[in-house]
């Protein structure tokens, strides 16, 4: 019986809401009910895929950011690299130009090695005999003077600093000729100017150049620049210091000098050991 009225009331049903739209209220009204019944079942569902989603996602960014991570390291790397070339490019340039100023024939050599200890400033660079580097020649930067090759052997050269104690180099103040010896003090970057008469017509920032006394040394090329010195009032001359042109501690490439224009002989000369130069 309960089957018989259960089938009655559906067809009945049926047929109401096929000829007429009076069941549509109560549609709606039972429709409420079970979508929020079937969001509730599938809510589960739902969180866990986007969990899943979620993680997949922070995974993905993290291996991402350290590959991104490690590709800007890399590039960070390669342009420090090209920084450095860039700046050697600059020095090299600027090394090239004042070769040509200068009238001599020179030849560029590399840093490899230098001391600055209180009693010996050297330095010892990537050309010698080989190349036609003999005792005595002129070592210059961009800038000025920075000594001259002490010891020749057949690959290397070693080469005393102008602020090396045992260094001693003619020099002329150029705003009016002065005359005077600038001395090594084994100081990075101070020279020392013990032989001035008490009345000698020098002032701080006179610039210093080679008077070309002495041979070694051509003359025009800048040595250094006078430093400030206090004035007494007898106007006697007091202990007087000068600051080196070249970048004495920060030279990667030098210029070697062939003075009067000698050419470079590429030989291998006996190699003999030189007297230290005073």
């Amino acid at each position: 019986m309960r089957l018989l009225i259960a089938i009655l009331a559906s067809v009945t049903l049926l047929i109401t809401e096929y000829r007429s739209e009076r069941l549509l209220p109560v549609r709606a009204t039972l429709s409420v009910l079970t979508d929020s019944l079937k969001y509730a079942v599938d809510l589960p569902a739902s969180l866990f895929e986007k969990f899943s989603e979620t993680l997949t996602s922070y995974e993905t960014l993290k291996t991402e950011n350290n590959k991104l991570r490690q590709e800007q390291l890399v590039n960070q790397t390669q342009l420090l690299k090209f920084e450095a070339l860039e700046k050697e490019n600059i020095r090299l340039r600027a090394l090239m130009e004042n070769s040509f100023k200068l009238g001599e024939q020179v030849l560029i050599a590399e840093l490899l090695s230098i001391n600055l200890a209180p009693y010996e400033h050297k330095m010892v660079v990537n050309k010698g005999t080989r190349f036609g580097v003999h005792q005595q020649q002129p070592v210059l930067d961009s800038n000025g003077v920075v000594g001259q090759v002490f010891r020749a052997l057949p690959f290397t050269s070693e080469i005393m600093l102008i602020t090396d104690p045992n260094h001693a180099i003619p020099v002329q103040v150029n705003r009016n000729g002065l005359l005077t010896i600038a001395v090594g003090s084994g100081v990075a970057n101070q020279l020392n100017l013990p032989y001035l008469p008490n009345n000698a017509d020098i002032q701080a920032g006179d610039l210093l150049i080679t008077s070309g006394l002495g041979g070694t040394f051509p003359a025009g090329y800048p040595v250094a620049v006078v430093d400030d010195f206090p004035q007494t009032s007898n106007k006697s001359i007091t202990h007087i210091t000068a600051t080196p042109k070249a970048h004495l501690d920060r030279n990667r490439e030098l210029l070697i000098v062939w003075t009067n224009n000698a050419p470079i002989q590429l030989s291998t000369p006996a190699i003999k050991t030189p007297e230290p130069h005073e």
